[in-house]
């Protein structure tokens, strides 16, 4: 399998360094590109020829959030292969059934714990790997908690 491209936007500094840590524990081979904004996302995707296959989006950030970044990626055709999985520490059912309505793929709510947010982001790259092989009506919201 080729290297898994991610791009993982969140403003907190702990909070990028603590999912690397997990993903670096995880078998897979990725290559990650940091945002600590939605802006910077957006101008990534829009300039890169390569696109990645999967994006971790927090909701809140400074600049552009996680909610307008994801309308701005579903509006865009070039960008539907993409899968989108909202990466939160709060979870508010009303938010996440937007997020769903929205064009996310997937909700993964932060976990203190490495042992557990390495078994959630372990499974979310499973299954955007699977879902990549689906046809896009047959795909699912999947929360992670």
């Amino acid at each position: 399998m080729e290297k898994l491209i991610i791009y993982l936007a969140d403003d907190d500094h702990e909070d990028r360094q603590f999912f690397m840590d997990a993903l670096d524990g995880i078998p897979l081979q990725t290559e990650v590109t940091h945002f600590d904004n939605g802006l910077d996302l957006m101008d990534k995707l829009f300039c890169d020829d390569t696109l990645p296959d999967i994006v971790f989006l927090d909701l809140y950030m400074p600049i552009m959030d996680g909610f307008e970044c994801l309308m701005d990626i579903r509006n865009f055709k070039k960008f539907d292969e993409i899968q989108i999985v909202v990466y939160s520490t709060s979870f508010r059912q009303r938010e996440v059934n937007q997020l769903k309505n929205d064009g996310a793929n997937q909700y993964l709510k932060k976990s203190s714990s490495f042992k557990e947010l390495k078994k959630l982001i372990n499974k979310s790259l499973h299954k955007a790997l699977s879902i990549n092989s689906e046809k896009k009506e047959d795909r699912e919201f999947i929360i992670l908690t």
